[in-house]
């Protein structure tokens, strides 16, 4: 037996397999099964869904216990998408890993301004970071969106403020920033804030979670 024929015996997908669904399928399966029986039993469909994507993501299964869903906010986010609200990003690694025709497919466009020449000028101005100029970019163009955080805290607590006056109205948070430095303050406000949010507890993250999190929920809202 060749080395490609056993891994195939053990994995059930061929290496050098041409379906990237059927090695997805399989992944998926994969971390089912390592989650546990009695977990995947009693954790709901719609979150397991979720948490099965950043998992595949990042094989970090750590966020079996820190990924954190606000009450109601999977119908928030199932309903906000096929209304076809617009998607915010606060990089542009995020929006590059949302699916777009999923997107597309319920209505939705996906925008990051991170790299806008306004919003870099603005930046420079009033000494704020990027992130949190295009949050206010955001509000201004789109101030019923979903906004999507992989990144930055400051984004975040920019959302927040914004909120707080009256100024954006996200149907839901996505809030996964990575790293160390505002990181854990940034989630815990957002957890305080009443928006409906996902969120990374801890310094855990990043904009492939967002991603992850996005294509989830637009797979259980239709677009796939």
């Amino acid at each position: 037996m060749s080395w490609t024929e056993e891994l195939k015996a053990r994995t059930g997908v061929s290496f050098y397999a041409a379906e990237p669904e059927k090695i997805e399928e399989r992944s998926l399966a994969i971390i089912r099964e390592e989650l546990g029986r009695e977990f995947v039993e009693n954790c709901p469909a719609d979150q397991l869904s979720v948490l099965s994507r950043v998992i595949h993501a990042t094989a970090d299964f750590s966020y079996r216990e820190t990924l954190f869903f606000t009450p109601g906010v999977l119908d928030r986010a199932r309903e906000c998408l096929r209304r076809g609200l617009p998607i915010v990003t606060d990089t542009t690694m995020a929006a590059s890993g949302i699916n777009k025709r999923a997107a597309a497919r319920l209505g939705s466009e996906v925008h990051c301004f991170i790299g806008d020449a306004d919003v870099a000028e603005r930046a420079r101005e009033s000494r704020m970071t990027r992130s949190a100029v295009s949050v206010d970019k955001a509000a201004g163009l789109y101030p019923d969106c979903i906004y999507v955080v992989g990144n930055a805290p400051t984004a975040l607590m920019r959302l927040y403020e914004l909120h707080e006056e009256g100024k954006i109205r996200p149907g839901f948070v996505i809030g996964v920033p990575v790293g160390f430095v505002n990181v854990v303050e940034a989630k815990e406000l957002l957890e305080r804030s009443g928006l409906p949010a996902i969120v990374a507890r801890g310094r855990r993250g990043g904009s492939n979670v967002a991603a992850a999190v996005m294509n989830a929920l637009l797979y259980q809202a239709g677009g796939r």
